[in-house]
Order: structure tokens, then sequence, then C-alpha cells
């Protein structure tokens, strides 16, 4: 069975998604060939009643427990830092952070959340300057180290503060980031636009991270609010205001025209620009139900003809 390139998000199982429906999802997502699950140790403190995260991977933790054998079969990537220390009223400024005991507490709370002893990649969720970046660095490493991480990231990093991480780690021989998580989709946010409700100032991907991902190809490029919310195929979904410009009109009237020639939805036009593309970006999209899951698999599965390609490109 040919390799999924989709990370199946579970921002909300466990809170705005039940178990059940949360383990049909993955169930579904597996029987299709899919091996990348996303989740965070924070998920998804602001949809709990208690403030603090930790939902997700439980339910992940459970379902794994309930299928012997499945664990050798997916990749788990988890992310430590952004989960409220005092409760969900004071973050972003009571976040965990990465400083060392922060990110060794953050990934041992996974590991017993997921029920398992190591998970595929861990991510820096979002940058800490108050932690020295070599510390946080030399934390990381030492869990590759250990065998507790195989891979490491940083998501919602300005690509400055990644290229410096990475020369800390090369320098000392310690592992690195060999991948960035970041929003992006088919259409484009004006410039200087700030991340749509959320406290990621470096969070977008810009030509400049396109850029970086290009000339360093041992770098993964995985990219969440793919499918902006569902706004693609449903008319109850608002645009947010960073897309209010000319050139999204004219990138939309591409994407119908597109999807309709292909007889294929605008959110599978969507999720074949992002895979198929240079670099080739891994989407994160999350799912309230096996129907959702099937669209987005059908998506990453689609290769868009090279003229249709052109033509999204050159829009807007």
């Amino acid at each position: 069975m040919a390799q999924v390139n989709l990370a199946l998000g579970t921002m909300y199982f466990g809170t705005r998604l039940d178990g059940r429906a949360s383990w049909e999802v993955l169930d579904r997502f597996v029987d299709a060939g899919g091996t990348l699950i996303d989740t965070a140790d924070c998920y998804s403190f602001w949809a709990d009643p208690s403030g603090y995260g930790g939902q997700s991977e439980r339910v992940i933790g459970e379902w794994l427990a309930s299928r012997p054998g499945v664990r050798d079969r997916v990749s788990i990537s988890t992310k430590v830092g952004a989960e409220p220390t005092t409760g969900a009223d004071g973050w972003p400024a009571n976040r965990e952070g990465l400083s060392a005991p922060a990110i060794k507490a953050g990934i041992e709370g996974s590991l017993r959340r997921l029920g398992v002893e190591h998970v595929e990649i861990c991510w820096a969720h979002m940058e800490d300057r108050s932690a020295p970046l070599e510390e946080t660095v030399q934390a990381f490493a030492e869990l590759v180290e250990a065998g507790t991480v195989g891979r490491l990231g940083a998501s919602n990093h300005p690509i400055w503060r990644v290229e410096r991480a990475r020369n800390i780690a090369g320098a000392a021989g310690w592992a690195g980031y060999t991948a960035l998580q970041l929003r992006t989709s088919y259409i484009r946010p004006r410039p200087d636009s700030p991340v749509p409700d959320q406290n990621h100032r470096f969070g977008w991907v810009s030509e400049e991270v396109l850029d970086y991902v290009d000339c360093h190809p041992e770098i993964d490029l995985w990219a969440y609010t793919a499918l902006l919310n569902g706004f693609y195929v449903r008319d109850d979904r608002p645009l947010p205001e960073a897309y209010d410009h000319p050139g999204t009109a004219r990138r939309l009237e591409a994407l119908a025209e597109v999807a309709g020639e292909l007889g294929v939805t605008r959110n599978q036009v969507v999720l074949a620009w992002l895979t198929g593309g240079s670099p080739a970006v891994t989407p994160i999209v999350g799912v309230s139900g096996v129907a959702q899951l099937d669209e987005a698999l059908a998506g990453v599965a689609l290769e868009l003809p090279e003229e249709l390609r052109r033509r999204l490109d050159q829009a807007g």
C-alpha cells in the first residue's frame, strides 16, 4: 500500500470529538494506509472545562492500547511547550515553555498519556525566548539520544531561530530540527497579516520558508489549517480577514474551475496542490468523521495535471 502524505490532526479528539468518533476516524485512517498522527500535550486546553490539555493524547493512547500491533504501523507526532501551567485564563503568558525541565516534563507526560515508550517526532510547539536557545536545543537532543524521540521539529518559529538552533546542534554533534510545522493553504494572506486567532507571530509559511526548505532537503514541511477550517467547501465558514485582498478572488476562481474540470472538491484540489508542489508539503487535516477523512485521503492521492497546476500557481 502506498504511503499516504497526510497527517491526521487530532486537536479536538476527546473534547469536541468524543472517544468513539475519534476511534472511528483513527481506524479508518490506518486502514486506508495513513501513518502520521499529529497531536500535542496542550490539545485542547481551551475546549476543556479543566483549562488543561492532554485529552487528545489520552484518546490516542486508549486507542493504541485497544489495537494490538497497530503501534508498529503508525508514526506519532506530538508537541511540547504550549501547555498552560495554571489553566487557560493565563495563556500564553503561563505556557510551559522550552526550558530543559519543561521539555523533559512535557515529553514524559505525553508518553504517559499515549502509553508508549517513544514518539517518532517531537516538536517545539511555539518559541520561548526566555529559555537560552542552547539549553532548548540540548534538551531536545537528549531525548533523541535516549531513544525517547526519533526526530525533532519546530512549529511556529521564525526561520532565523530555526537556523541558529540547527547550527548549535550541528556544532555540538547533537540531533537538530529536521521538520517545520506552520500554517499555509492555497489562498494566501496579505503580507504582515497576523495569524488569525492564534498567538503565533511566525506561524505563516512564507516565501523565505519555502526557499529554506527547498535548499535543505533533509527538512520536511508540515502545514496546519490547510483547508481553512472548511471554508473551501462550506458557505457558513467565514474567511479570516487576513485573506481579504484581490488575489484571493482570483485564486478562488481558478480553484473552482480546476475542481469542476476534474470533478473533485475544492478541498481535494488544495490538498493535491500542496502535496504535489515543490517543496512537497505534508498537510495536517483535522476531521469530524470518516466522510471528511475519505475526502482528504482522496485529495492527497490526486495528481494534478501540469497544465492545471500551472493555472493554479499563476492565479492571483
